[in-house]
């Protein structure tokens, strides 16, 4: 990581990576097999970005939390990158498993940070110690 970066910066390079990884391990495994990737997006890993490939797109956006039970933090955006019909149910299911494993995986990124998944409203928001004290 470069010196020059902000603490904003690093602390959203760490995340980005996070989203990286779960999106490896998503395609890897073969989630959501029935659905085709969209025809204008490279395989997975083929780009420099893993928003911009494969079946999935992960990553968040800071919410300042207005209206949310939680206050501020990171919306997860969560979406099957298709052009097929994806259920209600399926979009649901795959948006608590990407939960489940920002859950395991925020401790390792950011240790000693208190930073929590749940539910706020029908998204799911990182909450929590968003200080960047210890960047």
């Amino acid at each position: 990581m470069s010196a020059s970066k902000t603490k904003l910066e690093r602390w959203e390079d760490r995340l980005k990576k996070v989203f990286d990884e779960i999106d490896a391990e998503l395609e890897t495994a073969g989630a959501c097999t029935k659905f085709k990737r969209h025809p204008n997006r490279p395989p997975a890993g083929a780009t420099s970005n893993r928003e911009d490939d494969g079946l999935f797109d992960l990553g968040a956006a800071f919410s300042v939390g207005i209206g949310s039970r939680h206050g501020p933090g990171y919306v997860v955006q969560a979406r099957i990158a298709t052009l097929d019909h994806v259920p209600v149910e399926t979009q649901k299911k795959f948006e608590a498993e990407v939960a489940r494993r920002l859950r395991k995986k925020l401790p390792k990124a950011f240790p000693g940070v208190e930073l929590h998944v749940d539910l706020d409203g029908h998204v799911y928001k990182i909450h929590g110690d968003l200080s960047l004290g210890r960047l």
